[in-house]
C-alpha cells in the first residue's frame, strides 16, 4: 500500500520525524518497504498563468507564451508542451532556479526568440513520471505563489508491506487509528456528515447470496456534470498513492476507498434496469468488464445484476455497459459488504487485478459501507453538482459477522511476554485500539472493533499489547526447558548428505517452483497424470510438476544465456501425480542434476575435455556409494525414456525396479529448449538412495589374498554389468573384489567382439587359499561365462 506522508499527518498529529515514523511503523508489524521523497528543492518554482500563447515564427511545435507570475511583468517563455494554452496555470521555473537532477534554469534563445524561464511538467519537478505536457495546477492557484505550497510539497511516498491479516490498514483512516494508538495521540476522521436527500429516486437491491453479501447500500445522484475536473488536491493524493486519475466520478470513488478502506462503485443509472440483485452466477452467463475483457462466470462467482443480466463481478470489477462516461447524467452509487470467502481468488481465477478485490478478499469492516457512501456523496456533490436521493439499504442482520468476545487474563500476558505491564496500562492500550473491555475477577472480556476481525484468541490480544509497547522494549529472556532431539535411524541417510556430496563435486543447488507450465511437460512427454491447479498464479504455473528435470533444464538454459559455459545444477524436491478419482495427489521425493561444459574447470595441468556420460555416471555412483554395502543392490541397464539419447544413457535399477535415469539429453529436446550445447542429466527417486546398510566392523583377514586375471572375448554389445553379475554368482563367497582394468578392440578380434580384462581378488578369512581352491573358482567363473554369455578366453 502506498500513501502520502503529508496525508497521514493530516489525520493524526504526531511529532515524529520521518525516520522515527518509519521505524515505529515497521517495529509495530507494518513494515515500510520503501520511502520516496518528492518535491524537495522547489522553493524557487512558482505558479505561472499563461496570458498569451502564439505560434513560434520559426518552429511549428513551439509556442511563445507570456506568463503572469503575479508581479505585473509577464515573462516571455518558449514552450513546446501540447497543452500550453491561454488561461492554463502551470509551474514556472524562473531564471536562476534549480530543478531536481541538478538542472539550472538560464536565459536562452530558442530559434531566435528569447526565453526567460521554463514551464514545467510533473517529471521535470520530480513528482511524477508524466512528461506528456505541462503540469496543470488548480484554476484558483494564485500566480506567483510557491508551487510547493499549492501542491503540498515537499512530501514522501511510503509503501507498506502489509500482511494479509492487517486489511484494516488498507485505508488511511485505519492506518491513522493504528498510528494514533502507537503514539498515544487522538486521530481525526475526515469530515463526513450524512447528506440530506433532495431527490426521491431510489433503487432497491435484493440479497440472494446469504452471508456472501449481507449488506448492500445504494444511492441515486441525479443531474451531475460528469465532465467536471477532479480537484488538484485529490489528484495529488491519488497519484502519490499510485492511482492514476481518470475522471471526477472514478477519482472520487478511488479516493474514498483509499481514505476509508471501503471500495465503492458507480453505475450509469440509465444503463441499470429494474430488479437490482446480488446473487450467484447462473449457467452460461457472460460479463463484459471495465478492462475490456469478457468472462463466463462460474457458478461460485458472486454477481451484481439487474433483471436483464449481470452488471459486474461483485467485489472485483464493474461491467462495461453500465460504466460512467462523460455523457452520464444520473449515478447509482454502491457500497456493500462482500465476505472474504465470496471474493477470495476470483480476480486471479479470471486473470483480473483490482484494488477492490485486493481489499474484499482480505476483509473489509462491515460497518463501513454507510460512512463510505455518505462520504462519496458529499465529494461528488461538491465536485460534479447534482441532487442526492435517500440511501437505500438491504441487510441480512443474522448473516453479518458476529463480534468476537475474547477472555484476556493479566497473568497470561505476564507469562507470554515476560513483563508485567499492569492493569491500567493494558486497559489504556486496548482502549486506544478501539476495543471495549468488561472487567472480570481474572481479567477482561474484550470485544475488538468491527474493523479488527483478525483478533480471535487471547494470544492475538497479547500480541497487540506487545506491538504498542514495542518489541524492542520487551527484555530478552531465554526460556528454560530441555529439548530432546529425536534419534535418527542409522539405516537411513539424511537427504542433506546427498546434497552435500553433489556440492563437493561442483554442483549448485537450486529451488524451483513446484508449479510448472503444462506445455513444457508435454514437450518432455511427462504430462501424463499431471495435477492441474484450480487457481494458478499464471499460465506458466498451471500444473504441478511430474518430474524435476524440465524445470531444472529451463534454469540451466537461463544460466547458459548469461554466458555461464560450465554449469552444474541439482535439485531435491517432490513431484506429483494424480492418484485416482477423489484421492490426494501422490507425492514422490526425487533428486535430479544437470551438467554441461568441460569436465573440469580450466587449468594448466591437463588439457580441457568435454563432459561425457561416464563423468555423470561417476556422480551418480558417488551418491549410490553413500549407501555403503547396500550399494550392491543397484545396477545400470539399458531402457531409458525418449528424452534421453538412446545410445548414451542408462536406467538405474534397484532389485530389478527402475528408480532413475541418467545420460545425455535428446538433441531434439535441446533444440526445442534453445540449448545449443550437449547436456547430461540424471533424475532418481530419493528414498532408495537414502536407505543404507548399517556398517559393521570386521577384523581384517590375517591370510593373504590371491589375484587371478582373465582376458575374455565377448560380444561388443554385451554390457559389463552382465559380465560382473555372472562372475559374482559363479565365484561364490571367496570373491572379495572384481576389477575391470582393460577394454580392447582390434581388427584381430572377431567382428562384433571386444576383449575385456578382469581381475579376481580371492580371499578366505580363516585360512590360506590353496592352488586347488583358486583353480576351482577360476574354472567355475570361466565355465559360467562361456555357458551364459558365450564368452571365451583370449589366448
Amino acid at each position: 500500500m502506498k500513501f502520502s506522508e503529508n496525508w497521514l499527518r493530516c489525520l493524526v498529529p504526531i511529532d515524529l520525524d520521518r525516520v522515527r515514523l518509519v521505524e515505529r511503523l515497521t517495529m509495530a508489524g507494518l513494515e515500510v518497504e520503501s520511502v520516496e521523497l518528492i518535491g524537495a528543492g522547489l522553493g524557487s518554482v512558482v505558479v505561472g498563468e499563461i496570458v498569451e500563447a502564439v505560434p513560434h515564427p520559426a518552429a511549428d511545435r513551439l509556442r511563445v507564451c507570456r506568463v503572469d507570475v503575479g508581479d505585473g511583468r509577464p515573462l516571455q517563455i518558449v514552450c513546446g508542451a501540447p497543452n500550453a494554452r491561454v488561461g492554463l496555470r502551470a509551474p514556472l521555473a524562473p531564471v536562476g532556479a534549480s530543478l531536481p537532477g541538478g538542472v539550472e534554469i538560464k536565459s536562452a534563445s530558442l530559434r531566435g526568440v528569447e526565453s526567460s524561464g521554463m514551464l514545467c511538467s510533473a517529471r521535470e519537478l520530480g513528482i511524477d513520471a508524466d512528461a506528456s505536457g505541462l503540469l496543470e495546477l488548480p484554476s484558483d492557484a494564485r500566480p506567483g505563489a510557491c508551487v510547493s505550497e499549492v501542491l503540498g510539497l515537499p512530501d514522501a511516498v511510503l509503501e507498506l508491506k502489509l500482511t494479509p491479516n492487517r486489511a484494516d490498514c488498507l485505508g488511511m483512516e485505519g492506518l491513522a487509528a493504528e498510528l494514533g494508538s502507537l503514539c498515544g495521540v487522538e486521530w481525526q476522521r475526515a469530515a463526513s456528515v450524512p447528506v440530506p436527500a433532495t431527490a426521491k429516486s431510489t433503487v432497491l437491491a435484493t440479497l440472494n447470496a446469504g452471508d456472501a453479501c449481507p449488506r448492500y447500500l445504494s444511492r441515486v445522484i441525479e443531474a451531475i456534470d460528469a465532465t467536471a475536473a477532479t480537484p488538484g488536491w485529490m489528484r495529488e493524493r491519488l497519484q502519490r498513492a499510485g492511482v492514476r486519475p481518470v475522471s471526477a466520478v472514478v477519482d472520487a470513488g478511488n479516493y474514498v476507498m483509499l481514505e476509508t478502506g471501503q471500495p465503492t462503485h458507480a453505475f450509469d443509472l440509465a444503463q441499470v434496469g429494474e430488479g437490482l440483485e446480488v446473487r450467484w452466477a447462473r449457467p452460461g452467463e457472460r460479463v463484459s468488464l471495465l478492462d475490456g475483457h469478457e468472462v463466463q462466470a462460474q457458478g461460485d462467482t458472486l454477481l451484481v445484476a439487474d433483471a436483464r443480466g449481470p452488471l459486474g463481478l461483485a467485489g472485483v470489477m464493474g461491467g462495461m455497459p453500465s460504466r460512467v462516461t462523460d455523457a452520464t447524467r444520473d449515478l447509482l452509487l454502491e457500497a456493500a459488504h462482500f465476505a472474504p470467502h465470496a471474493v477470495a481468488g476470483k480476480a486471479r481465477q479470471y486473470s483480473l487485478s483490482s484494488e477492490a478485490a485486493h481489499r474484499f478478499e482480505r476483509g473489509v469492516d462491515h460497518e463501513l459501507p454507510r460512512r463510505a457512501i455518505e462520504r462519496l456523496t458529499g465529494l461528488l456533490l461538491s465536485i460534479c453538482g447534482g441532487r442526492a436521493g435517500p440511501v437505500s439499504e438491504a441487510c441480512l442482520p443474522e448473516q453479518l459477522p458476529e463480534p468476537a468476545r475474547i477472555f484476556l487474563r493479566l497473568a497470561r500476558i505476564e507469562r507470554v511476554l515476560g513483563i508485567a505491564p499492569g492493569k491500567v496500562e493494558v486497559e489504556r492500550i486496548l482502549g486506544s485500539l478501539g476495543m471495549k473491555l468488561e472487567n472480570t475477577d481474572a481479567g477482561w472480556q474484550v470485544t475488538p472493533p468491527s474493523r479488527r476481525f483478525d483478533l480471535a484468541i487471547e494470544e492475538d490480544l497479547i500480541e497487540e499489547i506487545a506491538r504498542v509497547i514495542g518489541y524492542d522494549a520487551i527484555p530478552v529472556r531465554v526460556p528454560a526447558g530441555a529439548i530432546n532431539a529425536p534419534a535418527l535411524p542409522e539405516g537411513r541417510l539424511e537427504p542433506v548428505a546427498l546434497a552435500e556430496t553433489l556440492r563437493q563435486r561442483g554442483y549448485t543447488e537450486v529451488l524451483n517452483f513446484s508449479f510448472i507450465d503444462a506445455e513444457l511437460l508435454r514437450r518432455w512427454g511427462v504430462d501424463a497424470s499431471a495435477v492441474p491447479l484450480a487457481n494458478p498464479l499464471s499460465a506458466e504455473m498451471s500444473v504441478m510438476r511430474t518430474a524435476l528435470l524440465p524445470g531444472l533444464v529451463e534454469t540451466l538454459a537461463r544460466n547458459l544465456a548469461r554466458q555461464h559455459a560450465r554449469v552444474r545444477l541439482f535439485e531435491a524436491g517432490r513431484v506429483f501425480r494424480q492418484a485416482g478419482q477423489g484421492a490426494a495427489p501422490a507425492e514422490t521425493l526425487r533428486i535430479a542434476g544437470v551438467a554441461c561444459g568441460s569436465a573440469k574447470p580450466e587449468q594448466w595441468g591437463e588439457p580441457t575435455r568435454s563432459l561425457d556420460f561416464h563423468d555423470l555416471k561417476g556422480d551418480v555412483e558417488q551418491l549410490i556409494a553413500l549407501a555403503g554395502t547396500a550399494a550392491s543392490r543397484f545396477e545400470f541397464a539399458s531402457g531409458t525414456p525418449h528424452w534421453l539419447h538412446p545410445g548414451r544413457s542408462a536406467a538405474l535399477l534397484e532389485g530389478g525396479r527402475t528408480v532413475g535415469w541418467l545420460g545425455a539429453l535428446s538433441p531434439s529436446l535441446l533444440r526445442s529448449t534453445g540449448i545449443d550445447t550437449e547436456v547430461f542429466a540424471f533424475e532418481c527417486d530419493l528414498d532408495p538412495l537414502i536407505s543404507r546398510t548399517v556398517a559393521r566392523a570386521e577384523d581384517p583377514s590375517r591370510f593373504p589374498s590371491v589375484r587371478r586375471d582373465l582376458a575374455l572375448i565377448v560380444a561388443d554389445s554385451l554390457p559389463f554389468a552382465e559380465v560382473a553379475a555372472c562372475v559374482r554368482s559363479a565365484a561364490g563367497p571367496l570373491l572379495r573384489e572384481l576389477v575391470l582394468f582393460d577394454r580392447f578392440i582390434s581388427e584381430d578380434l572377431p567382428s562384433g567382439s571386444k576383449s575385456v580384462a578382469i581381475g579376481l581378488i580371492l580371499q578366505e578369512p580363516s585360512r590360506t587359499l590353496t592352488e586347488q581352491d583358486v583353480a576351482g573358482v577360476v574354472a567355475s567363473v570361466v565355465g559360467a561365462l562361456q555357458m551364459k554369455l558365450g564368452a571365451r578366453l583370449r589366448g
